[in-house]
């Protein structure tokens, strides 16, 4: 069942981001009466679809692979490599007809459309749900290190003062993915009264895609706030207000002391001690097939959450768009340097639909859909023949040049993109398949 929200989460967003890049390209051509063939969501391969209708000149439909979608442009060299109507002469309503500026603005329409949704996806965002963060001085009880933050040189109780030289005000502070992408990540750190200090090393960002998850997390104390039906303890249920003491006769001050044991845990009864008002009682707690005993905490960490007016949303919107298109233009010069492994750091749609979570969380789902958006953006500005990158360059070069560059070429060009793409699929879905499996 969890498979089936993944994956129902990921062709939803896919299919809003696929129409409306499309819906951009369609939009555009008609806008300067280019005649548009096809118009159709997921991908008709070998001429199989699910569904399909004829309005005017445009055939629109739904076809059978949801990777993505197309939309078919007359006179146009594009993935279908259709070169029967480039034998002809240009007719008015065709691509290759128009002005190289309009085929420039025709080329960019997916893209603009891309991005302006990821803003407007990031401001409804902002304005439905705020912003929660954890102020660094309700971080009492220090960072717990995980074991790969242990490897790190990091200890349970460190305070984080500073990151490369900054004054850490939220906890989120610490985590910021901008940090992992600088050249020398540096830690500040309070240890027992004394300053360490603690430089990530290089390779970092390989090593935390490797471990999947964070090294640092904040440390905290907790009690139980309400426990699941189904998932009693053997000897009594526990309860609202209980403290769990140990587990498995390990102490568990904090929660991540907790989390560690179960984690080790499947499917077995173990003792529990527990402090109810003032009494301590012996339990025996089962922990289930999945590594979960069944309650909710309450946490000793007392968050905040920052509100937006409608028109503060636009600022904070457009704010995360362009933070999430920096640490991608970052993130791939660090793959295009040698300093961060492709296979390691890259997810293709098995690993993406793994980040929806097998829950359906509307707050995650348009958090994702907006990530995906600018990233979907930034991606087909690449300069790769068959992207709309490659087209806009050719576009710019013809500009430049004053003359159209030969069909032959740019035929050529659009196979040779193709072979790119397809390697790069290829490769993406062997490693989503390959990191699945490991």
């Amino acid at each position: 069942m969890n498979e089936l929200v993944m994956a129902g989460q990921l062709i939803l967003s896919l299919a809003i981001l696929v129409t409306l890049h499309e819906l951009g390209h369609f939009v555009a051509a008609r806008a300067f009466g280019i005649k548009v063939e096809k118009f159709y969501l997921f991908f008709d391969a070998w001429g199989f679809k699910l569904f399909s209708f004829k309005k005017g000149d445009t055939e629109y439909g739904i076809g059978w692979v949801p990777l993505g979608g197309y939309v078919k442009i007359s006179g146009m060299i594009d993935e279908s490599l259709d070169t029967e109507q480039l034998k002809r002469e240009p007719e008015p309503w065709e691509f290759r007809a128009k002005p190289a500026w309009q085929r420039l603005i025709v080329m960019i329409g997916g893209v603009t459309v891309n991005a302006i949704l990821g803003i407007i996806i990031f401001t409804f965002i902002a304005f439905a749900y705020g912003r929660d963060y954890l102020p660094i001085e309700n971080a009492k009880n220090g960072i717990a290190a995980l074991e790969f933050g242990q490897s790190l040189g990091f200890k349970d109780g460190d305070k984080i003062l500073e990151v490369n030289g900054k004054k850490v005000e939220n906890f989120s502070d610490i985590l910021d993915p901008n940090v992992y992408l600088s050249e020398h990540p540096t830690y500040k750190i309070e240890r027992e009264g004394q300053i360490v200090n603690i430089e990530l090393p290089k390779g970092f960002i390989d090593s935390m895609a490797d471990k999947k998850g964070s090294f640092i997390i904040a440390r905290e104390k907790f009690t139980i706030d309400s426990v699941y039906a189904n998932k009693n303890n053997k000897t009594a249920p526990l309860q609202k207000g209980d403290i769990i003491l140990s587990l498995n006769d390990t102490a568990t001050p904090y929660y991540h002391n907790l989390k560690l044991i179960v984690s080790h845990v499947n499917d077995k009864d173990i003792p529990m001690t527990v402090l109810r008002g003032s009494d301590t009682l012996n339990l025996m707690a089962n922990v289930d097939k999945k590594g979960a005993i069944g309650f909710k905490i309450k946490s000793d960490l007392e968050t905040k959450t920052q509100y937006f007016s409608f028109g503060q949303s636009w600022g904070e919107g457009y704010n995360m768009a362009v933070e999430n298109i920096a640490l991608n233009v970052k993130f791939f010069g660090k793959v295009f340097t040698g300093n961060a492994d492709a296979s390691k750091s890259l997810s293709g749609p098995i690993g993406i639909a793994q980040q929806f979570g097998g829950t359906w969380d509307w707050h995650r789902f348009w958090n994702l859909t907006g990530l995906l958006s600018v990233i979907l953006a930034f991606m087909n500005l690449l300069p790769i023949p068959a992207l709309d990158g490659g087209h806009v360059v050719f576009l710019l070069i013809e500009m430049v040049i004053r003359r159209p560059l030969p069909e032959k070429f740019l035929h050529v060009m659009q196979m040779i993109g193709m072979i790119i793409l397809l390697a790069l699929m290829v490769f993406i879905f062997g490693n989503d398949i390959f990191k699945l499996f490991k």
